[in-house]
């Protein structure tokens, strides 16, 4: 277990690799916020990022046998915190957003940033004062919400997830990427596209299926020597931003390719470019590394 210290409260992990899904929400504590426990999925996370932006949430991920145990304790604060249960053998785009290697797993989300906490849990009163500490944390952040707080006994089950059906095609990508069928998941996201190119979430969908398709199986100590060893090698220089977008290095891998950009050959720029516009469609139009990144890119094409 990882020792929770009061020091060690970290923000080592990024969303931006999970592409925002269709809205639905995960249940009712993201909608109407009447219960302290959510469950939450893949499709529905969207909802607790949004709840996080008046609550701080701690997501705690289990499976494999291993049952969600915090909800009592995340009750005992009176609807100060919310607890989002998910299952991390069904989820693995939450699973990977959240480096989770092994159940349980704790982390908690303020603002829509998360905040890695622990692997394993602690005794109670250690637990308590880790809570303590995020909510100190949420209060700096301006994030002083609450919800209702549950009757006694609401806390021992999770709220299902209401969900709404998404587009076939969607659906289609969510199921292959969970079976990490990634070619699939593509196949299906330019269907859509191509039948609405205005449709924004298949456009974000495809640019994440794709990352995650190009660093399907791929050596991280390969790909980083190789880019090292040929800093001008439009290939390798790819390779190694996909790793950095993947880890939430999104500012370093847009700094890598613009870097590179002036010194090479239209068509060379062209894949570069193209690359870039799929890191600014994973990390978000608002996110400021994207607004930055594009101004930078605008100046250099023209």
């Amino acid at each position: 277990m990882t020792n929770p210290l009061p020091g060690n409260l970290r923000g080592a992990v990024d969303l931006s690799s999970l592409v925002n899904p269709p809205k639905k929400p995960a249940a009712a504590a993201a909608g109407g916020a009447s219960s302290v426990v959510v469950a939450a999925t893949d499709a529905t996370f969207t909802s607790i990022l949004e709840l996080s932006n008046s609550v701080p949430v701690i997501v705690e991920f289990h499976g494999n046998g291993i049952e969600p145990s915090l909800a009592n304790i995340v009750a005992s604060f009176g609807g100060k915190l919310v607890l989002a249960t998910v299952d991390g053998t069904t989820n693995p785009q939450l699973a990977q957003a959240f480096q989770v290697t092994e159940v349980p797993t704790v982390a908690a989300v303020i603002a829509g940033r998360p905040v890695q906490l622990f692997v394993g849990l602690p005794a109670d009163e250690e637990l308590k004062a880790v809570l303590d500490q995020v909510l100190q944390l949420a209060a700096q952040q301006g994030v002083t919400g609450s919800v209702p707080a549950p009757v006694e006994g609401e806390a021992d089950a999770a709220a299902e997830p209401v969900e709404e059906p998404l587009p076939p095609h969607h659906q289609e990508a969510y199921d292959a990427i969970a079976a990490g069928d990634y070619a699939t998941a593509i196949t299906e996201y330019q269907t859509a596209i191509a039948q609405d190119p205005r449709d924004a979430l298949a456009v974000a969908g495809l640019a994440q299926v794709s990352l995650l398709h190009r660093l399907d199986g791929v050596s991280l100590d390969a790909v980083r020597s190789a880019a090292a060893s040929a800093p001008s090698d439009v290939a390798a220089q790819l390779a190694v931003a996909d790793l950095d977008v993947s880890g939430g290095h999104v500012e370093d891998a847009i700094d890598r390719l613009l870097v590179l950009f002036p010194s090479l050959e239209p068509a060379d720029k062209n894949l570069v470019r193209t690359r870039l516009l799929d890191y600014f469609e994973i990390a978000g139009a608002e996110d400021p590394r994207v607004i930055a990144g594009r101004r930078r890119l605008t100046a250099l094409l023209y």
